[in-house]
């Protein structure tokens, strides 16, 4: 809660006469925008992820058990490294364009472009793409779950296989829909990389703008409680829209209907169909920044700077991860252990973090930390005449603040799914052998659950070393990740130089991804 607090208080205070500005001239475009921003990225997705989920689930081809995990894998890359990637090949003197302009003739861009990607329709297609995983993967749960004699009944009742899909799967999968729509608009209004380089003016990019060029930290704040309120709003319209749903299940074991095979050219059309996110989203991307960091490797080698920057991300997303995962461990515990009201109550608020964007969340602690930093300052000059200067934004310490209070969530999900396959009778009999509730801790549920904390470890470590916004504001002077090495290079233009640093981050990003598809298959086979 520190964070909010802080941007209410920091908001107060006023921006120098320049909240007048802001609301005049920068909130209504940015509002526009980013609601624009949203509304695209959110039909898209829905699109996209529902469609290929059925298309996996109701029909059977050629290929399909590869692009069940295979569309995944846009997941992997971060958003600013895909329209990082896609700026340089769609650039106007890049490859595609120019094998276009070979195909058709034309000897110069000035005859003939591309239009430009640096557009909102740009930003839309792209953020969509690397997205859409969000609705895939809960709608395909659910489809999967729906048992065959719904399917059965309706088409026994006259229905086609395509009213099959609007009247009974589609409605039953809205719940996963509205969650993974809601996912992807988090992640939409968390970016800042992407949307700053395809030329859409948010208000994230405006809270960044306005703190870091203008040096209005007010102004900034209050940017940033506007944004607050959108996210409120989201996560409230979400909830309001599915106010009056219920589901009920039969309690016998599910009979999953078959799905329908298709031969000859309707497979191949179905496999291109499935396969065109996961082309556009990773596979281009992808063999791109490999290609340019294998030049760029030939070229110049490994920089001493590139290595450090490296060794920056891995040590800070280690500590980052070992304190995420310690705090995860002890909310998911009180909960178990304390299951009071209160208790309960503070684990949800302990979690709102990753509700918040990271610039939102990186705003407040600023205010929080400088402020304690100039405190200790203040304090260790009038005791012992000594300048202490700033302890925590200088040492890291605020970034991995901001690292804990955002990927908290994680770790407590996964932790706490953990805990919930310990039945209670365990509990009960460490208690009753003499274990309190720290030996129970220790010695029943850690070395029963320690796969689920792997994977909240595995989950936090990737997320911790993509996060790009929190990172931009918050990182000591001359300290940089790979991720804000990115960052500056392509806001330079020189794609070239950043391609390991951005090829080093989807390799690492995919471990998570072949742990989802390593449990989407466990669950196929159950």
């Amino acid at each position: 809660m520190l964070p909010v607090l802080a941007l209410l208080w920091q908001a107060m205070r006023g921006s120098d006469g320049l909240w007048s500005h802001l609301a005049a001239n920068v909130l209504p475009h940015a509002i526009s925008q980013t609601v624009t921003l949203l509304a695209g990225v959110g039909v898209l997705v829905a699109v996209i992820g529902t469609g290929c989920a059925w298309l996996v689930t109701a029909y059977d081809f050629r290929g399909r058990r590869v692009l069940e995990w295979a569309l995944l894998l846009p997941l992997s890359v971060p958003t600013y490294i895909v329209a990082y990637a896609y700026l340089d090949l769609l650039h106007p003197l890049g490859p595609v364009q120019g094998l276009v302009r070979a195909m058709l003739g034309y000897d110069s861009p000035r005859e003939f472009r591309l239009p430009d990607i640096r557009s909102m329709t740009g930003a839309i297609i792209l953020l969509s793409l690397v997205l859409y995983p969000y609705v895939y993967l809960p709608v395909r749960a659910m489809f999967m779950t729906q048992a065959a004699n719904l399917v059965e009944v309706s088409r026994a009742l006259g229905t086609t296989r395509g009213q099959v899909f609007r009247r009974v799967a589609l409605p039953l999968a809205r719940p996963a829909i509205a969650v993974g729509v809601s996912l992807a608009l988090m992640e939409t209004l968390n970016d800042i990389g992407a949307s700053e380089f395809l030329g859409v003016r948010s208000l994230t990019i405006s809270v960044y703008t306005t703190w870091v060029t203008r040096s209005d930290l007010p102004g900034a704040a209050q940017i940033s409680l506007a944004m607050l309120v959108l996210v409120v709003a989201l996560i409230s319209f979400e909830r309001w829209a599915r106010r009056r749903q219920r589901y009920s299940t039969s309690a016998q074991r599910h009979r999953r209907f078959a799905p329908r095979r298709l031969r000859g050219g309707a497979g191949m059309i179905a496999l291109g169909l499935g396969a065109l996110p996961v082309v556009l989203g990773f596979l281009t991307p992808a063999l791109f920044l490999a290609t340019e960091a294998w030049r760029r490797f030939r070229f110049a080698g490994l920089s001493d700077s590139l290595i450090v920057e490296a060794r920056n991300t891995f040590l800070l997303a280690a500590i980052a991860t070992f304190a995420v995962l310690a705090c995860g461990i002890t909310v998911a515990y009180a909960a178990r252990a304390f299951p009071r009201r209160g208790v309960l109550i503070a684990q949800r608020v302990a979690t709102l973090g990753y509700a918040m964007p990271g610039t939102v969340l990186a705003i407040g602690i600023l205010v929080v930390v400088a402020g304690l930093d100039r405190w200790i300052d203040s304090t260790a000059q009038r005791w012992f005449g000594v300048s202490t200067g700033l302890i925590f934004i200088g040492s890291g310490a605020a970034l991995g603040y901001a690292y804990l209070a955002r990927f908290l969530a994680i770790s407590v999900g996964s932790v706490e799914a953990g805990f919930s396959r310990i039945s209670q009778s365990y509990d009960h009999a460490a208690r009753t052998l003499g274990k309190g509730v720290t030996g129970t801790l220790w010695q029943v549920h850690l070395p029963l659950s320690h796969g689920a904390i792997a994977a909240a470890g595995l989950l936090v470590f990737v997320d911790c070393m993509k996060e790009l916004s929190a990172t931009l504001l918050l990182r000591p002077l001359n300290f940089e990740t790979l991720a804000t090495h990115l960052y500056a290079e392509a806001a330079r233009g020189t794609y070239e130089d950043a391609a390991l640093a951005a090829l080093a981050i989807v390799l690492v990003g995919l471990l998570p991804v072949m742990l989802l598809a390593r449990v989407g298959r466990a669950a196929d086979r159950t």
